[in-house]
């Protein structure tokens, strides 16, 4: 019984951890979005999920560049629930709780079940995700937060799989990590082919070893589940969009669109920083393991060289007031944590190779995919617990000799993050793509379908304006083309569209502007709808002066709005 008090404490005390951070977590990613709501990328999840649900088939009947489950999820939800935007806040802020849980349930199984520490430090190494979740920094449903959910998801049945080694546990995980890649395709497809390389290497090893070869089993089932599962999705896209289709928008056109050159994936690696970062993690390790090691005074200096880079972030939080500047310090974090992720868990493998051992690659591969999107290294938003994976792999290396330093350097990377990355998540810098002018009101939709949406600025005011005169003027069977298309309009409506692409820009967008207009033409769309006042800082059409001289030979313009000129057919 005494053994079993403790036991049911620490279950206990687990739940509550959990709660809370699936609570507090949620609540922020509602809080955020109180605050913006970001139409660009708004309208292309809402209007594509919108005419998903009235029965449109993406990549045959409609170009789409991302692969389909968040669109599929979110159509689902209209269908089940109807056009509610509230239900697409209340599904991000569900989804983020669940990042924060999946992840601190992963740290848990890195750190060591049976560390005095682990609890202490799984608690520290999570609770910056409150502000830095994966629905946190971008508050509404998207591909890149969903794919890292469903990262999350397969690592965590990896660990069970891994100390079980079950038929069960072996066909979950291989599901799970076959999921990510119908996500995002950027994120999810190295993930998918790590982990495969990974499993093959081990099974290869084993293969060496008579006493190892009882092992394979597990693993065939793992790779066998991972193939059939996957060979499974190959003939669903078949049989109902076409695969030729299928890979033609989210792999050919995608790469074509969105693909980096080399020098710009290696970006992340030229920063300055790294000069004196790297330096000065290397003299405290040197310092940890010589001679001097043992005493007081080596320990402490060693701790704060490895501790510089947070040290610096925070110091510069303090000691500059520009924004940009700011989240730039924070995000030269990545490229010093990314290098000693990879090095460290290098040297840990000459202990021998195993499944926990090879994590570290799986985290690694999926977060340079995610860096490879639109040429951003700085687009972390989604996978701040995935970088968490990795900080906590590097604390579980500390030798026991100098276990104390563990929850030391635990305690400054959260409070870095809490402190930083709070900054970085309340001040919406990721979104500086976005015109919120601070000093203007809050806006609040007032359309049925919009009820909950927020944001600074006239923008919203005006979409509302733009679909009250489309409700009186333009009967509902008549074919409307709205450029750029940042707007969620078919959603807030619930018109059906009847052009194929509904956001233009060079990522989503096929057409040149003869084309455009061309197919326009033969689909016989009557209205043009040009939004004058962007939300976004850029217009993001492709060329949008040319396309505007044929706009004006086919159309005339028949009524200006705020925000809008829209266009009747001659």
């Amino acid at each position: 019984m005494n053994q079993s008090k403790p036991a049911n404490n620490n279950r206990l005390n687990d739940l509550a951890i959990g709660a809370a951070l699936f609570l507090l977590t949620a609540a922020f990613v509602l809080w955020q979005n109180t605050r913006v709501a970001v139409l660009w990328d708004l309208s292309y999840l809402l209007d594509t999920s919108w005419r998903i649900a009235l029965g449109q088939v993406p990549y045959r009947e409609f170009p789409l560049v991302h692969p389909p489950l968040t669109f599929l999820i979110q159509a689902l939800l209209m269908r089940v629930f109807g056009r509610h935007y509230l239900i697409q806040i209340l599904y991000a802020a569900l989804s983020g709780g669940a990042g924060s849980v999946l992840c601190w349930r992963i740290l848990h199984r890195i750190l060591g079940q049976e560390s005095p520490h682990v609890r202490w430090n799984a608690f520290l190494l999570v609770a910056p995700l409150i502000l830095l979740g994966i629905y946190s920094i971008y508050p509404h449903p998207i591909y890149d937060c969903d794919c890292a959910l469903a990262i999350l998801f397969a690592i965590v049945l990896l660990q069970r799989f891994a100390a079980s080694q079950t038929l069960t546990a072996a066909v979950a995980a291989g599901v799970a990590v076959v999921l990510p890649v119908f996500f995002k395709q950027n994120m999810g497809l190295p993930f998918l082919m790590v982990v495969i390389a990974g499993l093959l290497l081990l099974w290869t090893l084993n293969l060496r070893s008579l006493e190892r070869r009882q092992l394979n089993r597990p693993l065939i089932r793992l790779l066998g589940t991972i193939a059939v599962t996957g060979m499974t999705a190959v003939l669903l896209l078949h049989f109902t969009v076409g695969l030729g289709n299928y890979l033609h928008w989210t792999i050919q056109f995608a790469a074509q669109r969105r693909l980096p050159g080399l020098a710009d994936m290696l970006a992340i690696y030229r920063q300055p920083s790294l000069l004196w970062s790297l330096p000065a993690l290397a003299a405290g390790l040197l310092l940890l393991v010589s001679k001097w090691g043992k005493n007081l005074w080596a320990q402490i200096l060693a701790s704060l060289l490895l501790a510089a880079p947070f040290l610096a972030v925070v110091s510069f939080l303090f000691m500059n007031d520009d924004a940009d500047e700011r989240a730039d310090s924070l995000l030269a974090l990545w490229p010093h944590l990314l290098i000693v992720a990879a090095l460290l868990p290098l040297f840990e493998l000459r202990k021998g190779v195993s499944l926990p051992r090879l994590l570290p690659f799986f985290v690694l591969a999926a977060i340079h995919g995610t860096f490879m999107s639109q040429q951003l290294w700085g687009s972390t938003y989604a996978i701040w617990p995935l970088l968490m994976l990795l900080v906590a792999q590097m604390l579980a290396m500390i030798p026991q000799s100098h276990a104390k330093l563990a929850p030391a350097l635990a305690l400054l990377a959260s409070v870095t993050l809490l402190v930083s990355g709070g900054s970085y998540a309340v001040s919406l810098e990721r979104l500086n793509y976005l015109h919120i002018p601070v000093d203007e009101p809050m806006t609040r939709a007032t359309l049925p379908a919009l009820q909950g949406m927020a944001s600074r600025g006239p923008s919203i005011a005006n979409f509302e304006e733009l679909t009250a005169f489309v409700t009186r003027q333009i009967p509902a069977d008549e074919g409307l083309l709205l450029l750029p298309g940042e707007d969620p309009f078919y959603f807030a409506t619930g018109r059906t569209p009847q052009f194929p692409v509904l956001l233009f820009d060079p990522a989503t967008d096929p057409y040149s502007p003869a084309a455009l207009l061309a197919e326009a033409r033969r689909r016989g769309i009557r209205w043009v709808i040009v939004k004058t006042q962007l939300q976004s800082t850029d217009n993001p059409l492709p060329q949008p002066a040319e396309v505007m001289e044929l706009v004006d030979k086919e159309f005339r313009l028949c009524q200006k709005l705020a925000g809008y000129d829209v266009y009747q057919r001659r």
